[in-house]
């Protein structure tokens, strides 16, 4: 489990046959193989490091269904560690299991801020409520609004510039994992609703 509170970006060295490597100098000391790490929100496992890099292996269902198909030599990507026993959850519970992407649609200065706006696919909308959680690119944030096709979330100044957001164009995609309690919730009112 994660919290969406990215801890730093890395840059990616090389990404092909099912298998994504990433220079993370500040935090590859604690890594380990065989332990997990959010990649841009999809949790991913170390399967060797160097002294400034770390490889995992990316399932073909990944590259589908996230941004990682499209991370290129030099690409930005949000890192996160697990969530370690007795630790604070400052963001919100991120399973780092990435359920789709958003298209970035719009982007508002607002004072100290800046919101950013996006379409998102239907079926995934539903989950997200305003003032609610989601994690885009693995980022813990809290949701301004809800459209038919799209959301809207806010960002801070450190949010913005510790990590991959700031380097963000129009039409750009990042992933989307919404909330899991509310994913769970549905399914139990199905199983109930049958009964």
């Amino acid at each position: 489990m994660f919290t969406g509170i990215i801890e730093t970006t890395g840059a990616v060295v090389k990404n092909a046959k099912g298998r994504i490597e990433i220079k993370a100098p500040p935090m590859i000391r604690r890594l380990k193989k065989g332990g997990s790490i959010a990649v841009d929100g999809a949790c991913l496992t170390v399967i060797s490091k160097t002294a400034k890099t770390f490889t995992a292996d990316v399932m073909p269902e990944t590259y589908k269904k996230t941004v990682l198909g499209q991370r290129e030599k030099g690409g930005l990507v949000n890192l996160e560690l697990p969530l370690k026993a007795g630790g604070p959850v400052e963001g919100h519970w991120v399973s780092g299991h990435v359920e789709g992407m958003a298209a970035l649609a719009k982007i508002s200065p607002d004072k100290e801020a800046t919101l950013l706006t996006f379409r998102a696919p239907k079926e995934l909308l539903k989950y997200i409520v305003p003032k609610g959680s989601v994690a885009l690119n693995g980022i813990s944030l809290t949701v301004i609004g809800v459209t038919k096709d799209g959301l809207t979330v806010g960002i801070i100044p450190h949010t913005y510039n510790l990590t991959n957001l700031r380097a963000l164009d129009l039409g750009d995609k990042v992933n989307i994992e919404t909330d899991l309690l509310a994913r769970h919730m549905e399914k139990m009112l199905k199983s109930l609703a049958k009964k």
